[in-house]
């Protein structure tokens, strides 16, 4: 794209292309993501390079900046695996969480009118609308799976209307251990298909200026969480689990 030759900015470099590993990083994220390898699975680095259509040389490399991110652990003699994140750690993971997403909730709070805080909040009220869409329907096979997306979606979007890149950052490393504790729990990953109307409950919390309210009902709502995931559930919820097989589609090459 063309700049103007006059620039304000004291020095800018040129945009560069994504790079193959940066492309791979991605690919194995969101492979992680989706459960297409599951936590704790080995990766098979032969296997993986093939079905990307990548080198084995930018695989490693990749797969290096998955293990400082925590989503690959490896292991001397076992090579790479899916890092786990076990019920053992659901209290610390959710306790962390709080803090992140609390300090979102009460940034958009104190914005100076509901209109402007309505105005932050409104990629995430179109989430809002099609969770709420989703758990008035009788559960298809697909639909679990798109509550648990849209759920974790919603959350994060949450942190970002707060406009601070830093909880943003720490938001999306968050997630991606959130999801991997659903992926690899002992029972399945189990959705509650009616966590809506907490969302609905807190957003309306936040519109109307109260941080503080939203933040003790999101702690409330984490405790009953983490209860659930740990078998010391507070009270029955709606359920359903999520249909994982792990390797049941293929990556695609990275050119593709």
């Amino acid at each position: 794209m063309p700049t103007a030759q006059h620039s304000t900015a004291p020095s800018m470099a040129r945009v560069q292309r994504s790079s193959t590993v940066d492309l791979i990083t991605v690919q194995l994220r969101n492979a992680i993501y989706e459960g297409l390898i599951l936590p704790g699975a080995q990766l098979h680095e032969a296997v993986v390079a093939q079905e990307l259509g990548v080198s084995r040389g930018s695989l490693r490399e990749s797969a290096q900046r998955l293990v400082q991110d925590g989503l690959l652990v490896a292991r001397q003699g076992q090579g790479l695996r899916v890092a786990t994140v076990g019920i053992d750690d659901l209290a610390h993971l959710y306790a962390t969480r709080l803090v992140i997403e609390g300090a979102a909730l009460r940034g958009l709070a104190a914005l100076r009118t509901t209109r402007d805080r309505r105005h932050s909040l409104a990629r995430a009220s179109t989430l809002l609308e099609r969770l709420e869409g989703l758990g008035r329907r009788t559960i298809p096979s697909e639909t679990p799976r798109t509550i648990g997306n849209t759920d974790l979606e919603l959350h994060f979007e949450v942190v970002r209307a707060a406009g601070n890149l830093r909880l943003c950052r720490y938001m999306s490393s968050l997630v991606m251990e959130t999801r991997l504790a659903s992926l690899g729990h002992p029972e399945g990953y189990i959705v509650r298909t009616d966590v809506h109307t907490v969302h609905r409950e807190r957003l309306d919390l936040v519109i109307a200026g109260d941080g503080d309210a939203a933040v003790a009902h999101l702690e409330a709502h984490f405790a009953d969480t983490v209860g659930r995931l740990t078998g010391r559930p507070p009270g029955p919820v709606a359920t359903a689990v999520v249909d994982i097989t792990e390797g049941d589609q293929q990556w695609g090459p990275i050119g593709s």
